[in-house]
């Protein structure tokens, strides 16, 4: 690897052909002959404070091994003109097609660019490549989708999940936050008012889209599997909501995707929990020389599966560390499946075995899920689904005997049913889970259905009611090591709040047990590999901390009320960064109650409040988001107000009533 000198230029101003300006920092290499490769990030998150310790501990390693590194803030976000106009729209991607000619077109190009991301740009990343623009030679997409509907934090299998609502506040309030006069100067009042006044209202649009329409299939490229000709890396964690891409993406696009899933939660792998972690630096470097360079380092021959095996790890407050170990697989495909059914007893045990007769009724009080963690995991703690003997006790649960053998999957898990309900509109939430041999309980997998839209997204179909059906259910992709002595447990419930929302009616299920059927995806042909960690423990740069930082989450259950809460806190903490001086503080607040007989009783209210300043500068934005619901219909609403130098500059209430369909 080069170790080759280079430069930071603090901000650069691409125009676009519509002559908006955006915001670029790069880090350059020093001139080489024939010009150096670029890696492109392209995000609505601020470069000068939100991501930079994350792109100061990558950009710098790139550059010094040769690699421009390129990191603007999309329309409207940052220091760049104009208004955000949505999450992942036409615009967006054109305008980053037009970023990537522009880096081609420099003097200091090779004309190779290749894109990168986590989340949002990871997502943008693979859309992009989809586009096919001809200096784009490769991507690493991280913590991302090829389903926009399935995928993502709006809607699971027609369930709706609460995420959607946390993630259209915390657009609204990132979104509610000024430029910085010391890159734009006096226009930044003027710029912060345009974007205060035009940002999109999330979460009206989001919902505005129950069901799987040409709005989800935009950006979604499982769309056209086929027609992907960029070389992708594409990165998970197991603790992450976006757990699948890796998998889906290598067996639809087996020429062009390879997968790399480790233990971690939402963070790209050289700093992320819990470990083991990986060398992303000396990974993603390889990969950006032999598709940017030409460099015949084999990276091509990297195996098309690399999964890490978790073995028995336990919930906890704090997961530091998760037991488990490295696989690689040259093709991905699941050819041996685990076949189990309920024998007589009710007991989980192989379909060979006498099946168990009658039905089960299912009717789960409204706040079965506490123990669900979040979609997307930040932190390796109580961000991370709980032990499950909270969540069991309102649901149907059977247990396999202990077992005298290991059992190793990789994966998605699949569910068949037959059921029927007592309401038109019912969901159903289905865990695998690891009981260890003292009783802690490690959900290994889950998944969600709107049983409206058991038969696909498009066209939801209510249940008749007392009419059963068949239902097939995948599970979240999953690789995980049962150990002798531990046993398998099915859980199976009606509600899984807060992670989704409930329908409008409190319905009962009825299960047949005797056509209950688990296939569970057994680790086929493989090999034990070792995945190299970074050599640095601590990349990530130290901000200076003015004021400490706090986090929290809390399950109340108000007896007397009949009525519990779901509460989240998080404050960032005052930190100034050390080469700009800016000085940010977020905090956020979220409350979600239901009763647990009433699904009609939810609420959630989200509040943000978002503050910048500098010596002389002092900015502060507060925003508010609340849902609830009647029997037919979402209510949703936003207030946001503006401060500067503690005076109101700005006041914005709106608000919707959205038709239920179908959820």
């Amino acid at each position: 690897m080069t170790n080759r000198n280079f430069r930071v230029i603090e901000n650069e101003w691409i125009v676009l052909k519509d002559g908006t300006r955006l915001a670029a920092r790069i880090w350059m290499p020093e001139p080489a002959p024939g010009g150096v490769p670029a890696v492109l990030e392209f995000l609505p998150y601020r470069k000068r404070n939100s991501t930079a310790p994350r792109d100061e501990s990558t950009y710098p390693v790139f550059a010094a091994a040769g690699i421009a590194g390129v990191r603007v803030d999309i329309r409207g976000c940052g220091e760049s003109d104009g208004v955000i106009d949505g999450e992942y729209t036409v615009r967006e991607l054109a305008d980053a097609v037009e970023v990537i000619e522009w880096i081609a077109a420099q003097d200091w190009s090779n004309g190779n660019v290749g894109m990168m991301g986590i989340s949002w740009g990871g997502f943008n990343a693979l859309q992009v490549a989809a586009l096919k623009p001809p200096a784009l030679k490769a991507v690493i997409s991280l913590s991302s989708t090829v389903d926009r509907y399935n995928d993502d934090i709006h809607y699971k299998n027609g369930a709706h999940l609460s995420a959607q609502l946390s993630w259209a506040a915390t657009m609204n309030a990132f979104q509610s936050r000024p430029p910085d006069p010391d890159l734009v100067g006096e226009r930044w009042r003027d710029m912060w008012l345009e974007r205060l006044e035009g940002e999109p209202f999330f979460m009206e649009e989001w919902l505005s889209h129950q069901r799987r329409d040409d709005f989800w299939r935009h950006g979604s490229i499982c769309e056209d599997f086929d027609g992907f000709s960029i070389p992708a890396l594409v990165i998970a964690g197991w603790a992450d909501g976006y757990r699948n891409t890796p998998l889906k993406a290598v067996a639809g696009m087996p020429e062009m995707a390879w997968g790399l899933i480790g233990p971690w939660i939402h963070k790209y792998p050289h700093f992320a929990d819990p470990k083991p972690r990986a060398d992303f630096h000396a990974e993603a470097i390889s990969w950006w020389r032999h598709w940017l360079c030409g460099e015949d380092n084999k990276a091509e021959n990297t195996p098309r599966l690399r999964a890490y095996i978790l073995d028995g790890p336990r919930p906890g407050r704090r997961r530091e560390t998760d037991p488990g170990y490295w696989v690689a697989m040259d093709r991905w495909d699941v050819r041996d499946t685990l076949i189990l059914g309920l024998d007589a007893s009710g007991r989980l045990a192989r379909c060979d075995s006498s099946h168990a007769e009658g039905n089960a009724l299912l009717h789960s009080p409204q706040d079965t899920g506490t123990a669900a963690g979040e979609f997307f995991t930040r932190k390796a703690d109580s961000d991370m689904a709980g032990d499950q003997r909270v969540d069991d006790a309102g649901s149907l649960t059977f247990d396999s005997a202990v077992l005298a053998e290991e059992c190793i999957i990789l994966g998605q898990p699949l569910i068949k049913l037959s059921l029927s309900s007592d309401a038109a509109l019912a969901n159903l939430a289905v865990r695998l889970v690891d009981v260890h041999p003292d009783g802690v309980a490690t959900r290994v997998s889950y998944g969600v259905l709107n049983l409206a839209h058991r038969n696909g997204n498009s066209e939801p179909q209510p249940l008749k009611p007392g009419e059963t059906v068949e239902i097939a259910l995948a599970l979240d992709a999953c690789g995980y090591r049962f150990a002798p002595g531990h046993r398998l447990r099915l859980s199976l419930s009606n509600a899984y709040w807060p992670t989704i929302l409930p329908p409008p009616c409190d319905a009962t299920l009825t299960i047949d047990l005797a056509k209950l059927q688990l296939q569970l995806p057994l680790l086929g042909a493989h090999r034990r590999i070792e995945i190299p960690q970074p050599s640095n423990t601590d990349p990530l740069p130290r901000h200076e901390v003015l004021t400490a930082g706090s986090s929290g989450r809390s399950v109340e259950r108000d007896v007397q009320n009949g009525v519990t809460r779901y509460r989240v806190h998080e404050d960032t903490g005052l930190s100034r960064h050390p080469g700009n001086g800016l000085c940010m503080r977020e905090t956020r607040q979220e409350v979600w109650s239901i009763a647990p007989d009433n699904p009609l009783s939810l609420n959630a209210e989200i509040r943000w409040t978002c503050s910048a300043e500098r010596e002389g500068w002092r900015t502060q934005s507060r925003c508010t988001t609340l849902l609830s619901c009647t029997a037919t219909e979402w209510v949703i609403s936003e207030r946001t107000e503006a401060l500067e130098d503690g005076q109101k500059l700005f006041e914005r209430e709106r608000g919707a009533r959205i038709p239920r369909d179908h959820m």
